[in-house]
């Protein structure tokens, strides 16, 4: 499983006319179905007066939680569109609401398809993307005396600093890379000839 997931940076809303009717593509970054559906309630809150408010999103780091709504579109013609986007994308923890205005004229279920997922996949182009690491949690202790070993560990392998403290022992709180982590704690006790303790692994 990789280490790494794509998702946005930041929100992001386009607005698009097709025929009569005015479609608004909204992106959002999310990490949690609860967040997602907090997001879609203030969309439909805001644009109270459209027709439809069609969503899809994925979370997870692989995607496995996901969900999409046609909101009263023929079915299958605006949620699974959506949700196609983002796939094709490989992007997760992402929601795409679009919202339309109905100007008056049908476009027929395949119509509705790609003017969906039109929106849809302007919206995602304008976002800006960002590759996350999925890290687990380390928390290690070293007498000053292993100060130096301890840093060459750290500078081995792909770390991120947390917390430090300070006091006639070093405790450090880092985030190393999820698929190192074994590897890391490993390094870090072979280095220090067994001196340093590995308090915690994962979430506490």
């Amino acid at each position: 499983m990789s280490d790494t997931y794509r998702t946005l940076n930041a929100p992001v809303r386009i607005s698009q006319k097709v025929v009569d009717s005015r479609f608004i593509a909204e992106a959002f970054p999310v990490d949690a179905t609860e967040g997602a559906e907090r997001r879609i309630e203030a969309v439909r809150e805001r644009e109270r007066k459209a027709a439809h408010h069609c969503t899809a999103y994925r979370i997870g780091p692989a995607g496995a939680t996901f969900r999409y709504d046609d909101d009263g579109e023929p079915s299958g013609t605006a949620g699974p569109p959506i949700l196609r986007q983002i796939e094709a994308r490989e992007l997760t923890n992402t929601l795409v609401v679009v919202t339309r205005y109905f100007g008056g004229t049908k476009l027929g279920t395949g119509g509705l398809v790609r003017a969906y997922g039109e929106a849809a996949a302007a919206a995602l182009d304008a976002a800006p993307i960002v590759e996350n690491v999925q890290r687990t949690a380390v928390r290690i202790r070293f007498d000053y005396d292993d100060t130096t070993p301890a840093r060459q560990v750290l500078r081995r392998f792909d770390v991120t600093v947390h917390d430090e403290a300070y006091t006639d022992v070093t405790e450090l709180s880092v985030g190393v890379r999820r698929s190192e982590a074994e590897a890391f704690v490993e390094a870090f006790t072979n280095a220090l000839g067994g001196r340093g303790t590995v308090l915690q692994v994962g979430k506490a």
